[in-house]
């Protein structure tokens, strides 16, 4: 099992809005750009990465070194990407002095402690207060240990998204008006965003810091319950799986009365017990389990149905593809088959429709489901946020595996897919067409290779993953393989009689 990447330090700003509502206060929310890796498309509070020179300013009436780096950070990040300058003596300035300032800062004619020092500029705690610490989860391909601080935006200043292709879009809006617009599925956020705009939307009250701090995650304790659309809840568990994922994603789909387990795949005792206690906590609140289902055999996506099944009473029914059952008939009691085409709906008010689209490629019996009115696809194994798609025969085909992702590409209306690994991708015809063509560059690489004389997979992963890590030479060769099979039913190559190789 691979190693957890240790989250790097951060800070974001919560901004608010001078003269704001005290009942629904207006904060600025800003929008990752699509094509960014990670959380591309999201929508966030303005902040970033702790940098060195950070640590090297004092901040007034703050005795603490740590937190007197975090608020530089906050004011350091909160300049470059919305040309707000939260520092006292930044009132004196002119808006096109205070550009100025910042393309010295971006083009590193000056550092930012050399920049406040320079003109004077002086950072007070006074100004930032601390509102929370969360943790990134530890599926994620990159893990921040950020602060959050709630300031107040200063007189005469508008935050301006700087157009660096980091951020799409921000805007000012109210908390309770942002929320809503997660509530309806127009926008993708993470835990702390969604905490920050509830609490803030019950107004600036004097217990607001008591309230944003109130829950554990907001103390950096790991977040274990990700709902990235209003009904489904991403539970990440730690799996025996390939790297770089150290986890799998199982989806907690629900309305108000029902709710559907989709592959709770840990066979670690802790990641199971943590696993039924927040499904005890969904079924506590009045919802009734109405199956675990598979997208696929797996034993990452397999490994705790069982264990599951028995914390529950023994009573839930298990459903997968008929494929994916027979594969499994050792090891789990599966209930009911699952085809192309079936839907399964939630009742409640609304109602959550899925319907089942067998897509094998990475594995026979593989199903996605899509939610056509919210536009989610849950993609299992085929699309995932986080590392690349294994395609390993025999239970792989590349030829099937193509044809699913042009299948996925073929929905409209998509909004969301949601991965069996990593984070929700919130550009989906673009994370597909990157898939198919990613698969279809290896493919021309390989026939190219096979016409200049590789006859053998392992001769041509050292001419076509030459980007690929050695350690990972092994997976490469299979993939390979798979595509070689796949050249071969296409009549572009052919293999030696009885041998390994091709022509």
């Amino acid at each position: 099992m691979s190693s957890e990447s240790k989250p790097k330090d951060a800070a974001a700003v919560i901004l608010l809005r001078p003269n704001t509502d005290q009942a629904d206060p207006e904060i600025f929310w800003v929008q990752r750009s699509p094509k960014l890796a990670f959380l591309g498309g999201f929508y966030a509070f303005p902040g970033g990465q702790l940098e060195p020179d950070d640590a090297t300013h004092a901040v007034l009436n703050c005795a603490d070194a740590e937190k007197a780096a975090m608020i530089s950070c906050a004011a350091r990040e909160l300049f470059e990407e919305l040309g707000v300058l939260l520092a006292r003596g930044g009132e004196l300035l002119t808006k096109g002095q205070r550009s100025s300032l910042l393309d010295d800062l971006e083009s590193g004619r000056m550092s930012w402690s050399a920049l406040l020092h320079h003109y004077d500029l002086r950072l007070d705690a006074d100004d930032f207060t601390f509102v929370g610490r969360w943790v990134t989860p530890p599926f994620s391909p990159r893990r921040f240990d950020t602060w959050f601080f709630l300031v107040n935006c200063p007189a005469k200043q508008q935050p301006e998204p700087r157009n660096d292709g980091e951020l799409a879009h921000g805007e000012w809006i109210t908390a309770r008006n942002a929320y809503a617009r997660w509530k309806r599925s127009e926008a993708l956020a993470v835990p702390p965003i969604l905490h920050a705009l509830t609490t803030l939307g019950e107004g600036l009250t004097p217990d607001l810091v008591d309230r944003l701090l109130s829950l554990p995650e907001a103390n950096g304790r790991p977040v274990r319950r990700i709902e990235f659309r209003p009904g489904f809840i991403c539970f990440p568990l730690r799996t025996p799986t390939k790297p770089p994922a150290t986890h799998t994603n199982c989806y907690l789909v629900h309305t108000s009365s029902e709710l559907l387990i989709i592959d709770p795949g840990s066979p670690y005792e802790d990641e199971q017990q943590a696993l039924a206690a927040c499904v005890n906590d969904l079924v506590n609140a009045g919802r009734t389990v109405r199956a675990i289902v598979l997208t696929h055999l797996h034993p990452d996506h397999v490994g705790g149905v069982e264990a599951l099944r028995a914390q529950l009473g023994g009573r839930v029914n298990v459903l997968a593809h008929q494929l994916s059952a027979e594969g499994l008939k050792e090891s789990i009691r599966v209930d009911g088959i699952i085809s192309d085409g079936d839907v399964i709906a939630l009742n409640a008010n609304p109602q959550i429709t899925l319907r089942a689209i067998h897509t094998p490629g990475h594995a026979r019996g593989h199903l996605c489901f899509h939610e056509e009115e919210l536009g989610v696809l849950l993609t299992g194994d085929n699309i995932v946020g986080l590392g690349s798609v294994l395609i390993d025969p025999p239970e792989g085909n590349m030829r099937d595996y193509l044809a699913s992702l042009k299948r996925l590409r073929s929905l409209s209306g998509l909004t969301v897919l949601l991965g069996g690994h990593g984070p929700a991708m919130a550009n989906p015809y673009t994370r597909i067409d990157e898939y198919i063509n990613h698969r279809l560059d290896r493919e021309r690489k390989i026939l190219e290779a096979v016409r200049n004389g590789a006859a053998t997979p392992a001769e041509i992963v050292t001419v076509v993953y030459s980007d690929v890590s050695p350690k990972a030479h092994g997976m490469a060769e299979r993939s390979v393989v798979a595509h070689l099979e796949k050249l071969e039913a296409d009549g572009l190559v052919k293999k030696a009689a009885g041998q390994s190789s091709y022509f």
